[in-house]
């Protein structure tokens, strides 16, 4: 047998015997049956994928290389939002290649994510202190898309009184462009102001970038106070290196900061992930998008972490939610917060005088030689004026192996970074003609008294503690050690599909040829990332039938919002503007109704019926009595209740026949790659979560993917992007989004192949149905399924029945499977009080055995309880999950034993035993009192 025919069985956890024992339990004769008793039979595809033969592990890494090679690694002093930097390899080793943080899921349960929460406290912290703004949020997407989420938020608070945003000053071209997309779908206006214009009360804010594209430092004191007389709250785009120098933003008068975290330690990876921060005043707090950490205590008053304000997030409020965020970059954030814990304030203060004092230098060397600049101060950008030279001297850099940016044909930007040195500042001033002027007694600046920093930054216990590798690896490790992630157990959540991600298809990421690409150098330079993008787009138009992929957007919510903005951009281009309606199914994921507000569109529900199914006749009727102004029905399948709906064909004719689209959203697409096509189905466009049917991690809650495919007719209307000279309508600051990460999805189809990418569907499949059909064995009931009474990948079950006979809810289950060692299945969603598991393909027989016989103690437990056996106040359910200190308490004073509580059934107590950091979290007492960064040093001195 050849090795390349042996991954995809490594990748799928099940053995042949497994699948032969699981078919016999499901009542299926085989893998094809299963699937076809489960899906309806006009969906099923009638041919095997075209896709490329597979590859062995070492042959992909092989091919992967070969195509990585043709980037060319030139030193990059473009700048525009994007720097080199040097990831400490103690991060590199113990934090981004350790799966213990990459492959974990968002902190929702936040009992088993103490550590990564802890990080991400301190990177709250982290944005606070070099913002001077009390309240930061745990990240967002990148840059372009944090400054959109400020404007929103701004107009938000002024309740529609306020219309107009003002921008007084050159963001970066691929920000603006994001931000006039934003724009578009939404009832205000970007206003771009002269330098002398009068900001008037129909302004809810204004922009500023606190160093222009340029890299111009601006006075903007006058139209501040303007804006402050006025009301107007006040946004400044900032860097966080140019922040460990400069004062505070808040003191230049702010309400909101954002930015990129770039350049702490991220590499740029042709353009992501990277974490954008936000921060704001205490008053905009509940306005804040995306997520929060917080502190609370759990029931013994211990400290603990959670996410604060949760009430705020699109899956609940749906419609009414004020982003429909889901996705944010908590891996990149965690490494810009460890990043920051290891150099300390001094240190990060060191790189930035490094930095400006490069910078400055070489504006002295141009000036006695007498160019003219642009602007009198700046941190680390110089922009020089050489009319009608300026691409001369690009390409003349270029063949020095530097890349520059020219801003037009007289505007040469040069922007310093971490990894830029002395002899770099040489060689510039060696192309320009001119000599080096440095004085060695004295550092060089352009920058005044009054514009430095005068506190002490990082003031906090977070970021004083560490002085060694030693310590630094200690520490990162004792964090990871408190969560519980896919390295160590399964983590059955529906709806988010936690899959193997091999060792394999993340090794590529570390190769500085794909790390250290800037997303705006030349093609010549990119040629890998482009073919690797060329491929993967071919591959996926396979997987999925559609013409065309756009890999701009950087989540699959933001895919939904790109998707529906082509579907919205369709009919405006045929002069059809009244299509605004789009039908969403009441079972559907709570981005759905959020990105369709975004994308100006109005939401009208549809029923589901008593089958979890779409209710053919109300979708009908709604069709019909909407069809001059129907734009789109979105639609998940399989269904978010986990089954395969019949009517699915049909439900997309009904709408096609009143001249609307179809949006399917592909969070369910592992459980039809190989065996039936989105397009083919009926879809005219679908958002492809890479970070679920495609390997990519999830990191803690990011990074993401969610690339959109598109019908022939939708191809005009994707994402464009300034660096392609096609401004127009772009969701994310890089031109493909995430780039980098791209590669983990390519080596998981070439290291799959067709076959391989069948099979592991057809177990997800599989697992989802055998685990079914044994929890209702032990006493569970399965709320939907469909055909032959089979369930999809994932299935829902009903434990209102345990709350009406036993007292005990979701939250009592999910918490009490910490303590045999699993996370918890997702919570009421999409029906309130039932549990929704989805088990992957990646588990062997042995953990979903594991996982049912856990659950099957679970419900005798509930019995227990029941039959009076222990207290309804007080049992091992309402008080989990127990900690060792529980374990280890002499005066333990409940009904049930320290054995029952921390040691039940199946679970030993030997090395391998998983125990909470904290017990019970309480989310009330944290929300009431959010606490969202460290407090000072001062607070810890006696």
């Amino acid at each position: 047998m050849k090795q390349q025919s042996l991954f995809y069985q490594r990748h799928i956890g099940l053995t042949p015997e497994a699948i032969e024992d699981m078919l016999t339990i499901v009542g299926a004769n085989s893998l094809d049956d299963l699937c076809v008793k489960a899906m309806p039979e006009n969906i099923l595809a009638k041919e095997e994928l075209e896709l490329p033969s597979p590859l062995s592990e070492n042959e992909a890494l092989n091919v992967i290389g070969t195509i990585i090679e043709k980037n060319k690694l030139h030193k990059s002093f473009i700048g525009q939002g994007y720097h080199g930097t040097f990831t400490p390899s103690v991060i590199l080793r113990n934090l981004f290649e350790n799966p213990a943080w990459y492959t974990a899921y968002t902190p929702y349960q936040a009992e088993i994510s103490q550590g990564r929460l802890e990080l991400l406290f301190n990177f709250q912290t982290l944005v606070s202190d070099l913002t001077g703004l009390p309240v930061a949020n745990a990240s967002l997407l990148d840059e372009g898309t944090a400054i959109a989420e400020a404007c929103d938020m701004s107009v938000r608070f002024f309740k529609g009184n306020r219309n107009k945003v003002a921008l007084a000053a050159d963001l970066h071209p691929q920000n603006l462009d994001v931000l006039k997309t934003r724009v578009s779908t939404k009832e205000y206006e970007l206003v771009v102001l002269d330098a002398d214009a009068t900001l008037t009360t129909d302004f809810a804010a204004l922009v500023l970038p606190l160093l222009d594209t340029h890299g111009v430092m601006h006075d903007y004191s006058a139209l501040i106070d303007q804006a402050k007389s006025r009301g107007i709250l006040v946004i400044l785009v900032a860097d966080p290196l140019a922040l460990c120098l400069l004062k505070p933003v808040k003191d230049m008068g702010a309400d909101i900061a954002v930015g990129s975290m770039q350049r702490f330690g991220v590499p740029m990876g042709f353009g992501g992930p990277h974490a954008a921060y936000i921060s704001t005043t205490e008053a905009l707090t509940r306005l804040l998008p995306g997520r929060i950490v917080g502190l609370s205590s759990d029931r013994e008053g211990r400290p603990a972490y959670r996410l604060a304000l949760q009430t705020r997030e699109q899956h609940i409020r749906r419609d009414k939610a004020t982003s429909n965020i889901c996705t944010s970059q908590v891996l990149l954030a965690n490494m810009a917060a460890a990043f920051a814990i290891w150099h300390g304030g001094k240190g990060l203060q060191a790189i930035a005088e490094q930095v400006h004092r490069l910078a400055s230098i070489f504006a002295a060397s141009c000036k006695a030689a007498g160019l003219e600049l642009l602007g009198k101060k700046f941190f680390d950008c110089v922009t020089v004026i050489v009319k009608n030279q300026a691409r001369v001297l690009q390409r003349q850099a270029y063949e020095k192996g530097i890349l520059l940016r020219a801003v037009d044909d007289n505007l040469l930007s040069i922007n310093f970074d971490e990894l830029s040195s002395l002899s770099d500042v040489e060689e510039l001033c060696d192309l320009f003609g001119i000599q080096v002027v440095v004085d060695n007694n004295k550092m060089p600046t352009v920058l005044y008294e009054e514009d430095l920093r005068r506190t002490v930054l990082l003031p906090h216990k977070a970021f004083n503690m560490i002085f060694s590798e030693t310590q630094m690896m200690r520490f990162l490790r004792s964090l990871s050690d408190k969560d519980l992630a896919l390295d160590r157990a399964m983590i059955p959540l529906g709806s988010c599909t936690m899959k193997l991600n091999a060792a394999a298809e993340l090794h590529p990421l570390s190769n500085p040829k794909l790390s250290q690409i800037h997303p705006f150098a030349p093609a010549a330079d990119s040629h890998g990332y482009l073919q690797l993008i060329t491929e993967l787009e071919a591959y996926l138009c396979s997987i999925t039938g559609f013409k065309k992929i756009s890999f701009q957007p950087n989540s699959g919510a933001q895919g939904e919002y790109a998707g529906l903005l082509a579907i919205r951009r369709y009919f405006l281009s045929i002069g059809q503007t009244n299509r605004n309606i789009c039908l969403i199914p009441a079972s559907a994921h709570g981005t759905n109704p959020a990105s369709a507000h975004m994308a100006g569109m109005e939401v009208v529900v549809v029923k589901c019926n008593a089958q979890g199914d779409i209710d053919l006749e109300d979708l009908q009727i709604k069709a019909k009595s909407h069809s001059n102004n129907l734009a789109a029905l979105m639609i998940t399948y399989p269904s978010t209740h986990g089954v395969y709906e019949e009517d699915v064909v049909k439900i997309c004719e009904v709408i096609h026949n009143y001249g609307g689209q179809v949006y399917f959203d592909g969070a369910n697409l592992n459980a039809l790659v190989g065996l039936a096509r989105p397009f083919d189905i009926g879809a005219d466009v679908c958002h492809i979560n890479l970070h679920k049917t495609f390997a990519i991690p999830h990191g803690g809650g990011g990074p993401g993917m969610g690339p959109i495919g598109v019908a022939k007719h939708l191809v005009p209307f994707l994402p464009g992007h300034v660096s392609g000279h096609k401004p127009a309508f772009a969701v994310s600051s890089a031109p493909y989004g995430s780039a980098s990460i791209l590669v983990i999805s390519w080596m998981y189809i070439r290291l799959m192949g067709a076959e391989g990418l069948k099979k592991a569907t057809q177990c997800a499949i599989l697992s989802a149905n055998y685990i079914a059909k044994t929890l209702e064995k032990h006493g569970y009931n399965v709320l939907y399924k469909g055909k032959h009474g089979l369930v999809a990948h994932e299935c829902i079950l009903d434990i209102r029945l345990l709350k009406n006979a036993f007292n005990i809810d979701v939250e009592d289950i999910a918490k009490r499977l910490i303590d045999y060692g699993f996370h918890s299945p997702t919570m009421s969603f999409p029906v309130s009080g039932t549990l929704m598991i989805e088990p992957t393909e990646s588990e062997p027989l042995e953990e979903l055995n594991r996982f049912c016989e856990a659950m099957r103690a679970i419900y005798v437990e509930a019995q227990q309880v029941a039959d009076g056996v222990w207290l309804r106040d007080d049992n091992p359910l309402i008080n989990a999950p127990h900690t060792l200190a529980d374990a280890l308490n002499n005066n333990w004073n409940h009904c049930y034993s320290r054995e029952e509580a921390c040691f039940p059934t199946g679970i030993e107590a030997n090395n391998s035993k998983y125990f909470s950091p904290v017990g019970r979290i309480d989310n009330v007492a944290g929300d009431r009192n959010l606490v969202c960064s460290c407090p000072p040093m001062s607070e810890y001195e006696g």
